[in-house]
């Protein structure tokens, strides 16, 4: 089941920020087409999307950090993917970032939106950037754009 479709949000007034791991490039570039084509149907004006290609996963974190610091953005979401190697590595880098971009989203008050993708094989990536299971890029854009839009109603008490 796909989670984009039944996620509803006004883009129009967002200025939000696309923070693009380059590790898997292949992958990492459908997510991040995802994530513009969601913005854009949400009516997203093109000028108040950033993206910003990150050397790795492992730095989404920081970088996330820089972004929501700035008060410049409604929202920010991370797109990325580690791929399950023979060692303990990518259950290091994926609870570090997941744990970090909820941090910053509670810290900060702006939503993160986590769109790192943690499989077993690219097969598997290739099947949620784009393929059978979707495009959690665009379902990360989907979920920053409704969490932003719920938590500017939070912020001045208008309705959902």
């Amino acid at each position: 089941m796909s989670v984009s479709s039944t996620i509803s949000g006004d883009a129009r007034d967002l200025s939000i920020a696309i923070l693009v791991s380059r590790y898997h490039e292949e992958i990492t570039s459908a997510l991040e087409q995802g994530a513009k084509n969601a913005f854009a149907a949400h009516g997203g004006d093109p000028a108040k999307l950033e993206i910003h290609d990150c050397p790795g996963a492992f730095e989404l974190a920081g970088l996330a950090g820089v972004a929501v610091s700035t008060g410049r953005f409604d929202a920010v979401v991370c797109l990325g993917c580690v791929v399950r190697g023979e060692t303990s590595h990518d259950a290091w880098i994926n609870g570090a970032v997941a744990n970090e971009l909820a941090s910053l989203s509670v810290r900060h008050g702006i939503p993160v939106a986590f769109g790192l993708l943690t499989v077993n094989d690219l097969e598997q990536a290739r099947a949620r950037s784009g393929g059978a299971r979707g495009n959690k890029g665009e379902e990360s854009m989907n979920a920053a754009i409704a969490a932003a839009g719920v938590a500017s109603r939070l912020r001045t008490g208008g309705d959902s």
